[in-house]
C-alpha cells in the first residue's frame, strides 16, 4: 500500500484547479471517482464526469480557490473549507474528500455554504 496524506491530495488538487490545469487534477482521481455536487444538483461520474466537472465551474468560471483549512477525519477521510472566487464573485463551501488505499480521491461531496 502506497502512504499518502490525505491533505497533501486536498492541496495538490487545488494547486491544479487554481492553475487551471485538468489533466493534473485528473491524475489525482480513481477511475470511478464521483463527485457529488449538491449546489449544481448534480453527480459527475468517473473521470469523464470529473473533467466535465471541472471545466464547466472551474475553468468556466475561472474559479480560484484559497484553502481555510483541512479537517482530517481519519486517513481516508477529511473536510476542507474553502473560499471562492470567480466570474460569479465570492462564495465559500466544503469539501467532503474520500480517497483510497492508493491515494486517488474516489468520492468528493462539494456545497456552498
Amino acid at each position: 500500500m502506497k502512504e499518502v496524506s490525505i491533505e497533501k491530495i486536498i492541496r495538490q488538487l487545488i494547486k491544479a484547479t487554481n492553475a487551471f490545469d485538468i489533466e493534473a487534477a485528473l491524475t489525482l482521481f480513481a477511475a470511478d471517482a464521483v463527485i457529488d455536487d449538491v449546489s449544481v444538483g448534480e453527480k459527475f461520474k468517473t473521470r469523464t464526469g470529473v473533467r466535465r466537472y471541472l471545466d464547466q465551474y472551474f475553468i468556466g468560471y475561472n474559479t480560484v480557490s484559497k484553502i481555510e483549512y483541512v479537517k482530517l477525519i481519519n486517513d481516508l477521510h477529511a473536510v476542507t473549507q474553502l473560499d471562492f472566487t470567480g466570474d460569479f464573485g465570492h462564495e465559500t463551501g466544503s469539501l467532503k474528500v474520500t480517497i483510497n488505499k492508493e491515494g486517488l480521491i474516489i468520492g468528493i461531496d462539494a456545497h456552498l455554504d
